[in-house]
């Protein structure tokens, strides 16, 4: 079959050249914006990644140290300078005081002397007591239903020992080297215990002045301490309770406390109901 005037047969019956290539750039067309628009993002993401980079690299000289033993040492100095200055304000206080005329108390000097003691403000010896509770290893030949948890000593044992001690006639007492007091508060983390802004790892000691024969009784006598003494038996946690003839409890630091106040412009004996 011939073809008509200025018209080339195809050969084979295959397209020619010209528009193969035009068909080949037709589908080509896409994919290239395609591939330009991903490499565009790309590059976008990469640019944000590392200027947040940059940022955290800057910020971390301005943070607190991120190793726990380094970050309890810095707290622990901490307390220690602001523990100095106040021992300095106080016996600044206690000399204007002597200075002051008229500074002398009235009343009876026993009640005065008792109430001050009771309150830890005074530094006392006596003959006491010493309870030291301490966790049980950490390896051993333990039963199955005995959990990690009840191989530290709690912050209700240390509770129980105090309270014990008070009931049984303590007349002052101490928590590792601070003097309890009725402000006193700490709680244990863990296996570490919190205490006026420092913090002491096991064993724990509690110091109590008082009858040594009664302060005893009074740790028999308490249920709680009768159920540690049952995991004293089961995974060997310390337990130790020593006599004492001279005991030195230091005095407490003078107690900071806040209190509400009645806002201005309101009767505190209204009646809220109306």
């Amino acid at each position: 079959m011939t073809s008509g005037a200025g018209e080339q047969a195809p050969r084979d019956g295959r397209p020619e050249p010209r528009r193969l290539w035009a068909a080949l750039r037709a589908r080509l067309a896409p994919r290239r914006v395609r591939a330009a628009l991903s490499v565009a993002l790309v590059l976008a993401l990469a640019g944000v990644l590392f200027t947040a980079s940059a940022q955290l690299a800057r910020g971390t000289e301005r943070r607190h140290p991120q190793d726990l033993p380094q970050l309890v040492e810095s707290e622990e100095n901490r307390a220690d300078a602001l523990s100095g200055h106040v021992d300095g304000l106080r016996s600044e206080v206690d000399q204007l005081t002597d200075a002051e005329p008229g500074a002398v108390p009235t009343g009876d000097a026993t009640t005065m002397r008792n109430g001050s003691v009771e309150a830890g403000l005074t530094a006392v010896t006596g003959p006491g007591v010493v309870v030291s509770l301490t966790d049980a290893p950490s390896t051993g030949n333990y039963p199955a239903e005995i959990t990690p948890d009840d191989l530290v000593v709690h912050q209700q044992d240390v509770q129980a020992v105090i309270n014990a001690l008070w009931a049984g006639g303590a007349e002052a007492m101490m928590l590792q080297d601070q003097r309890v007091t009725a402000t006193t508060a700490f709680r244990c983390v863990g296996n570490v215990l919190s205490l006026g802004g420092r913090l002491y790892s096991p064993p724990f000691k509690v110091s109590a002045i008082g009858d040594p024969d009664s302060l005893r009784a009074a740790l028999d006598r308490s249920p709680e301490i009768a159920v540690y003494q049952q995991y004293v038996q089961a995974v060997d946690l310390g337990w130790k309770v020593k006599d004492d003839d001279s005991l030195s409890l230091p005095a407490a630091p003078p107690p900071s406390l806040q209190y509400a106040t009645v806002p201005a412009g309101t009767d505190p004996f209204s009646d809220a109901s109306k």
